[in-house]
C-alpha cells in the first residue's frame, strides 16, 4: 500500500533564475572527462591509456575493490590526457570526442525474461552499475549485499532543481524497462516518490510502490523518504537510483547502447536565459553554458546551490548532475551589516530579518556566508529544518570527534551529506556540515564495513 509523505520541517529557498521549460540541443563538446572523484569511495584502476581510441560505452577504468564495476566513456573518441595528482592518483580521464559518435553495442535485452544475476551482469558490463548507490554511506552500491528495497525520488525539492516531470516527459518506455530490470535486484519493493500534485511519467509504471510527497525541502531528498517509508536499521542496505539514471538504464535495455545524454537545467540569476539544454555527462562547462553566462563575478556550480560543487568554465559537468547553477560571487561585505534590518536575504531567524513576511518572494542571493567560522553555538535552529528523527547537533559533534558507537546510535546509517545542506545553510557557526558528515561516513565504512 502506498504511503503519502507530508513534511513540515524544512525550508524552501526561493531563488531568481528558474529554468524556462524549453530545451536546446547544444553542439557536441570537443573534450569530455570522467572523474573518479564523482564516484565516492572508488579507487580506480586505469584500463584506457593515453592515445587509446574508445567507443561510447567502452571501459576507461574499474574499481580496485571489485573488478566487475566498470566506468565507461560517455563519448567515442581518443583518450588525450590522464590527469594525475599526488602519488599518481587518477583525477580525470579526458576524451577528445569524434565528430560522428560510435556506440559500443551491448545488445537489446528483455529484463522480464532475465534472472537477477543476468540483469546485474548486464549492468556491470555496460558501465551502468555506478548509477546504483547504497545507503548507508551514500556510495556506489556493493553488489554482494542484497538490498531490502530500492528507492527512486522523482520529486526534486532543492533550490531551482530541474523539473523532473518536464525532463522525463515521453520517457515512459525507458522508465518501465529500467523498473523491470532493477526490480529483479531485490526481494523487496521498488519505492517511487513523486510530488503530491505532479503529473510524473513514473506515476503510471508497473511494478512500483508509489508515494506522493509534499512539504518544503528536503522532502525530495531520498533519505527523508526512506525514513518515512522503510527506515534503515543496522545491518540493512537499501539501494537508490535517480530518475535521470533510470532513463539511461532503460535505454540500454531497449537499444543496447549506453546513452549518457541528459536534460540539464541552467539555473540562477547569472544566466541570461535560464533554460534546459541537452548535454552528455562529462561535457565541458563552457560548452554547456555557451553565450548564456554573465561572466562578471560569477560562481558556477555543478548541481544545486546547497550540495553542488564549484567548477570553472574549463572544468566538466558532474557524472550524476542534471543542473548547473550560476549565482553572484559573494566577495562584498556590508559595513555593520549585522545590526540593521535585512530585507533581501533569507533567514529562519526573526532577529532584524524579515524574509518571513514575504514567503513567496524570490531572492537573488550570492555566495557570501555573512559570517566567519566559529565554535558551535547551540541555537535549536537545526531541528526546525531537519525532518529526520535524529538529533542533528549531537550527530554532527559525534562525527567531529569520531566516536563510532555514538555515530551508530545517533543515526549515522540513515544519512547522506546532502541531508545536512540546510543545517549548514542556516548555521550561525558557519560549520561545514556536509564535509563533516562525508568524512564521518567514510570512517564508519572503513571501520564498521
Amino acid at each position: 500500500m502506498s504511503k503519502d509523505i507530508r513534511i513540515k520541517k524544512g525550508l524552501d529557498i526561493k531563488l531568481v533564475g528558474q529554468a524556462e521549460k524549453t530545451t536546446t540541443s547544444i553542439n557536441l563538446s570537443s573534450v569530455y572527462a570522467v572523474k573518479p572523484e564523482d564516484f565516492h569511495g572508488i579507487v580506480p584502476k586505469l584500463v584506457a591509456k593515453e592515445g587509446a581510441e574508445v567507443k561510447a560505452g567502452e571501459t576507461l577504468f574499474y574499481s580496485k575493490s571489485d573488478e566487475r564495476i566498470l566506468f565507461t566513456s560517455p563519448v567515442s573518441g581518443k583518450v588525450t590526457e590522464v590527469i594525475r595528482g599526488a602519488r599518481r592518483k587518477v583525477l580525470a580521464v579526458k576524451i577528445t570526442a569524434d565528430t560522428n559518435q560510435v556506440h559500443k553495442d551491448f545488445g537489446t535485452k528483455n529484463a522480464t525474461s532475465m534472472s537477477a544475476e543476468e540483469v546485474k551482469n548486464h549492468l556491470f558490463t555496460s558501465g551502468c552499475w555506478p548509477f546504483v548507490k547504497q545507503r548507508p554511506y551514500d556510495v556506489v552500491a556493493n553488489p554482494n549485499q542484497a538490498p531490502k528495497a530500492i528507492f527512486i525520488s522523482a520529486y526534486a525539492s532543492a533550490p531551482l532543481a530541474a523539473d523532473l516531470d518536464y525532463t522525463l516527459a515521453g520517457k515512459e518506455a525507458e522508465l518501465q524497462a529500467a523498473i523491470d530490470a532493477i526490480s529483479k535486484l531485490t526481494d523487496g519493493k521498488v519505492h517511487v516518490s513523486v510530488g503530491a500534485n505532479s503529473n510524473s511519467p513514473l506515476s503510471g509504471l508497473k511494478g512500483i510502490e508509489l508515494h506522493k510527497v509534499s512539504g518544503p525541502h528536503p522532502s525530495g531528498n531520498v533519505s527523508t523518504q526512506i525514513a518515512k517509508i522503510d527506515p534503515i536499521n543496522k545491518g540493512e542496505v537499501v539501494w537508490v537510483v535517480t530518475p535521470q539514471d533510470i532513463v539511461v538504464i532503460g535505454e540500454l535495455f531497449l537499444t543496447g547502447k549506453l546513452n549518457l545524454t541528459r536534460t540539464v537545467a541552467l539555473t540562477g540569476s547569472q544566466f541570461k536565459n535560464p533554460q534546459y539544454v541537452s548535454a552528455i555527462a562529462g561535457a565541458t562547462i563552457s560548452d554547456v553554458t555557451a553565450n548564456n553566462l554573465n561572466d562578471d563575478n560569477t560562481r558556477i556550480i555543478s548541481g544545486n546551490v546547497l550540495s553542488g560543487k564549484e567548477v570553472k568554465e574549463d572544468e566538466f559537468l558532474g557524472y550524476y548532475d542534471n543542473q548547473i547553477t550560476a549565482i553572484p560571487e559573494g566577495d562584498d561585505y556590508e559595513f555593520f551589516g549585522w545590526n540593521k534590518p535585512i530585507f533581501n536575504k533569507i533567514s529562519t531567524s526573526r532577529a532584524l530579518t524579515f524574509s518571513w513576511l514575504t514567503p513567496n518572494k524570490k531572492f537573488d542571493l550570492n555566495t557570501n556566508t555573512n559570517g566567519e567560522h566559529r565554535a558551535f553555538v547551540v541555537t535549536g535552529s537545526y531541528e526546525q529544518v531537519f525532518p529526520l528523527d535524529i538529533y542533528p547537533m549531537q550527530l554532527l559533534k559525534a562525527f567531529m570527534y569520531k566516536d563510532l558507537d555514538e555515530m551508530e546510535a545517533l543515526g549515522g546509517y540513515e544519512i547522506a551529506p546532502e541531508d545536512f545542506a540546510l543545517t549548514e545553510f542556516i548555521c550561525v557557526s558557519k560549520q561545514p556540515h556536509q564535509k563533516i558528515i562525508r568524512e564521518g561516513l567514510d570512517l564508519m565504512r572503513e571501520e564498521l564495513g
